[in-house]
């Protein structure tokens, strides 16, 4: 028996939420955007009047105001945005079990087992859903049926916005093969101009590449493409309980003005390495590795990581390697105009033991005070304020005594 999935997307997310306070807006060219001056200026979201235009996400400010010069920017509201974001999916929850977001604004629902609960028609149920979620929330829906997550995903992108396109056994060739390969799930622009330069330019003529081909070209990355492309997609749609374990977290930013300085430079990592250390402790994750990237002007990225000696979720600890790989990478004056920190081969807590010798035992009992201090400031910032308490710089440099 074929599982019966729907992928819902809501349409012009952070915009449409954004419509909501401003109906005054929804006729006229809206756009969500970063901050213009901390060079955050790029589109977040569009409405329908502003996508008509032309305007694209993740498309600057300029580029956008080039093509519509009479478009409204408005702030983003993330808080506002997971608010509405946990409210659609608790609607989905009363439908199945099985719902599996993907980002703030899709997810997946696995209706198999439910479905004669609500009548037992897939499309039905889709369109209920858009019908409901149009009514309580305010927001449109396009939703993909399919009988596997890939063809839902394709079916909600099929025909925007508020639509239901269904993607079943006896259509799927004569709808999903004549589509642009890139509008296939992972195939992102690099892997677009590899396949082009193949003639692979729809998902058909990927279905129709020999397999031996795509591995040496893409490895295995290109043999799931195949099975996608052939409709073999096999991946469940997870539960909340049954979530695949984050592989990594990290934070980056975007400067108002560039970097030049080797103290700028240092104190940017410090702030990104607390971000990523609270994160961790929050999540009961130890990073066994670290990984940065650095970018110029230019937005030329330039990346480096590392094992890390234990397991940790030390700002002290992630602190260093950081600044260890990034002056790797990079030397002064030369500008920074984006610094990313990211924790990698997270262990849960209960794994995540350390093997003493004669030298770090000696250092366990400075661990251990120093991840006490760690989580008395989170108690600190979660009654006050992120902004409550900070490592001062020039303490996350004493390697020998944090507390000194």
């Amino acid at each position: 028996m074929d599982r019966i999935i729907l992928h819902c997307d809501l349409n012009c997310f952070y915009a449409s939420v954004e419509m909501l306070s401003h109906e005054d807006l929804r006729k006229i060219p809206v756009a969500v955007c970063g901050d213009p001056a901390s060079r955050h200026g790029i589109i977040l979201a569009k409405n329908e009047p502003a996508k008509k235009l032309g305007v694209q996400t993740a498309e600057t400010i300029w580029q956008a105001k080039k093509k519509c010069p009479d478009l409204v920017l408005l702030p983003p509201h993330h808080d506002l945005y997971r608010q509405y974001s946990r409210m659609v999916n608790a609607i989905y929850e009363q439908y199945t079990d099985l719902v599996e977001p993907f980002g703030i604004d899709e997810s997946w629902l696995d209706v198999t087992g439910s479905i004669h609960l609500f009548g037992g028609d897939p499309k039905a149920l889709a369109d209920k859903l858009r019908e409901r979620v149009k009514r309580e929330m305010g927001l449109t829906l396009s939703v993909g049926v399919s009988f596997n997550k890939v063809f839902a995903k394709l079916g909600s992108d099929y025909k925007k916005p508020d639509a239901t396109t269904v993607i079943s056994r006896e259509n799927w060739k004569q709808l999903v093969w004549p589509l642009p390969v890139g509008d296939l799930l992972f195939v992102g622009g690099a892997a677009q101009k590899l396949l082009h330069q193949y003639g692979i330019d729809t998902i058909g003529a990927l279905a129709a590449c020999r397999q031996d081909m795509l591995s040496s070209l893409m490895g295995k990355m290109g043999l799931q493409l195949h099975e996608y492309a052939n409709g073999l997609d096999r991946e469940p749609v997870r539960s909340r309980e049954n979530r695949e374990p984050v592989k990594s977290i990290g934070n980056g930013t975007t400067f108002p003005e560039n970097l030049t300085t080797a103290e700028q430079v240092h104190n940017s990592i410090a702030v990104l390495a607390d971000s990523v250390a609270s994160r961790l402790r929050h999540a009961g994750l130890y990073a066994c590795g670290i990984h940065v990237t650095v970018r110029d002007p230019e937005f030329h990225d330039r990346s480096r990581q590392k094992q890390l000696s234990s397991p940790t979720c030390l700002i002290r600890d992630l602190a260093a390697a950081a600044t260890e790989l990034v002056f790797a990478l990079w030397k002064p004056p030369f500008p920074v105009r984006m610094l990313t920190v990211t924790a990698i081969h997270l262990l849960p807590a209960e794994d995540a033991y350390e093997q003493m010798n004669l030298f770090t035992a000696a250092l366990a009992p400075n661990r251990e005070k120093q991840e006490k201090l760690e989580s008395a400031m989170e108690r600190i910032r979660g009654k006050y304020g992120t902004g409550a308490i900070c490592f001062g710089t020039t303490q996350l440099e004493n390697e020998e005594d944090p507390l000194a």
